[in-house]
């Protein structure tokens, strides 16, 4: 239990920064929006065919709490040490060659993959739910907008 509660709690701790750092983003110069989403989209079928989700399910290894001896009023006796639970999990032995699989295939498109700050969201409230024909010129100023289930906005902002 000890085990579960910390592991969800980092867990949290993890989405929350994941939402403060770089979107991953396909980009290539003037591209077709459109085009692009759907080459990724071939490109993700094609890298789940190659690379399947294998899931396994593994262990952490036991915890030893040692006893001790515990004196109160004078009396004291010993305390017998125990085993904690290491917690299982499942991992996706996949996840690795399926994400090399798809950025190969991407590449070979004549994306690239690139890393761009995240808008501020002010900026994505502007934005709404517009979406550009093409892909902007990159600029200094260039950020992204994660929406779940969109491929990242790439969004070329005024310095």
């Amino acid at each position: 239990m000890f085990f579960a509660k910390h592991t969800f709690v980092a867990l949290i701790l993890v989405s929350g920064l994941a939402a403060c750092g770089p979107v991953p983003v396909y980009y290539r110069a003037g591209a077709d929006v459109a085009r692009r989403d759907a080459d990724l989209l071939s490109c993700e079928v094609s890298a789940l065919r190659d690379a399947p989700v294998a899931t396994q399910i593994r262990q952490h290894p036991p915890i030893y709490r040692p006893g001790g001896e515990i004196c109160r009023n004078g009396r004291c006796y010993h305390r017998a040490g125990y085993w904690e639970d290491g917690g299982i999990y499942t991992v996706d032995v996949n996840a690795d060659l399926r994400e090399r699989v798809e950025q190969s295939c991407m590449a070979s498109k004549g994306y690239q993959s690139i890393a761009l700050k995240r808008c501020p969201q002010s900026v994505a409230d502007a934005v709404g739910t517009r979406r550009a024909s093409s892909l902007p010129v990159l600029t200094e100023t260039s950020c992204a907008i994660a929406r779940r289930g969109q491929p990242p906005q790439i969004v070329a902002t005024a310095p």
